[in-house]
């Protein structure tokens, strides 16, 4: 197997980020002053010490406000070094350097075991975890873990649900489906009368394809750091190729769409009425309305339902997207860190501005049981209360993914083989049969012990 160092070389970008070594964790030198003159917020306790943290959501400012007003021990020094990928080439340049990473990185939870695999980060096992365990789910702990460590702090997550036009269900007189089948029979209905297109099935977006595949009972990944470097792949198992091979049907039939998602020409589609339903996360509102969803012609037509389901007696809720808080290695102060990434974003002050300004939808089960989120009206859906009706079971009912340090080929696998399904040059399952052998010699060639 490849030595980890092997690893960090193998995905490190090639360029040096020298201007955001003054605010990394990594810096020997640098004192709480130093710190505290490149921050984005002002550090209110001066003579406290300093934590470095990299972090996206729009409201971060607010939140590292509030955390540094409630601690007298200890304050948060707060920069964007870029959303997503942007941050994650600086934070890689800094793990290859050895210096330069903040004490706290803010990681979307598939991302964590590539940085795992470089001891990049910090196990939290005996870092205050145990005080926090209660307050989030089993599965929510799931998705920040590698092995039996645990590698972040959740804080938001995407239970899914299907999000639908109501204008669209009650011209056609269709009720929301309870399962896969019903979802086929209401998208024929639809185009059997002429109307719009019942979904999209977007290559473009591996990762809520994956969540399908976990609803079947799919289990593609098994991984653990601990087993010497070996990964566990079932791509191409049976209960992939029946959820592959229903979606190249509908594809097929033309019952739903092959639009890549997040781009101006499906947002078009949307506020046209192309699409009766988009099979989404709860955080789609913010996004929609974002995007300029839901004003105008197509204002309160829009509600959600929860997924359809292959067993609906025995129903699995899946979930797209989630961030979370690790502590880097670089960080001098590991203690200090893991109390900064379990305690920011977990006030109730922070968390009420996240929800009510759909920035996030929180896994923190204050926030779950807080009856104002349970019973909130959502203005986008009409006032219906989709989190109660949707999200709050889907998040409490979600069992966590497993992820691996190869995560972003297999996305790359996987949209090239969702994009042959598509164009009809493969069926689902002959689709599952090669991404099985891509992910599989990929993952050999990387140094793992393929199982």
């Amino acid at each position: 197997m490849k030595t980890r160092s092997a690893l960090a070389a193998a995905t490190a970008s090639v360029a040096l980020l020298a201007p955001l070594s003054g605010c990394g964790g990594g810096d020997d030198d640098a004192s709480s002053a130093n710190k505290s003159a490149n921050c984005t917020n002002t550090i209110k306790n001066k003579q406290a010490p300093v934590v470095t943290m990299w972090a996206w959501y729009p409201n971060m400012q607010k939140v590292v406000d509030n955390f540094n007003t409630q601690h007298d021990d200890v304050q948060v020094c707060w920069t964007n070094a870029g959303a997503g990928g942007d941050e994650y080439d600086k934070f890689q340049t800094a793990v290859a350097a050895g210096k330069g990473a903040p004490d706290v990185v803010m990681l979307e939870a598939d991302r964590i075991p590539t940085f795992q695999a470089q001891d990049a980060l910090v196990d939290l096992k005996d870092l205050g975890y145990e005080d926090v365990k209660a307050n989030f789910s089993d599965g929510a702990w799931k998705d920040v873990s590698v092995g039996d460590g645990v590698y972040g702090a959740p804080v938001d997550g995407g239970p899914m649900g299907m999000i639908y036009r109501k204008d669209v269900f009650d011209k056609y007189k269709i009720t929301p489906p309870k399962t896969w089948d019903e979802y086929e029979a209401a998208a024929q209905k639809v185009k059997d009368a002429g109307g719009p297109l019942f979904g999209d099935f977007a290559a473009n977006q591996p990762a809520y394809v994956t969540a399908l595949l976990y609803q079947n009972g799919a289990e593609p990944f098994t991984y653990s750091s601990s087993d010497g470097g070996e990964i566990g792949i079932d791509l191409d198992s049976d209960e992939v190729k029946k959820v592959l091979d229903y979606w190249a049907g509908l594809t097929q039939k033309g019952l739903v769409g092959t639009q890549d998602q997040f781009t101006p020409e499906y947002i078009s589609g949307v506020i046209g009425g192309k699409y009766a339903t988009y099979l989404s996360a709860a955080w789609a509102p913010g996004y929609l309305q974002g995007a300029g969803v839901g004003e105008g012609a197509d204002a309160k037509v829009w509600a959600t339902a929860p997924m359809p389901q292959w067993d609906p007696s025995n129903p699995v809720q899946v979930n797209w997207g989630g961030s979370a808080f690790s502590v880097t290695e670089q960080a001098k102060d590991k203690d200090l860190a893991a109390k900064v990434a379990f305690g920011v974003y977990a006030d109730a002050e922070s968390l009420k501005d996240g929800w009510a300004n759909q920035i996030i939808f929180p896994l923190n089960v204050d926030a779950l049981n807080d009856p104002e989120f349970i019973n909130l009206k959502v203005p986008f859906f009409d006032g219906q209360q989709s989190n109660k009706e949707v999200y709050i079971p889907a998040a409490n009912g979600y069992q966590g993914m497993t992820y691996t340090p190869i995560g972003q080929y297999y996305y790359t696998a996987f949209t090239k083989q969702i994009a042959k399904i598509n164009d009809g040059s493969a069926t689902g399952s002959e689709a599952a049969d090669a991404l099985q052998q891509d992910v599989e010699g990929y993952a050999k060639d990387q140094g793992f012990t393929v199982k």
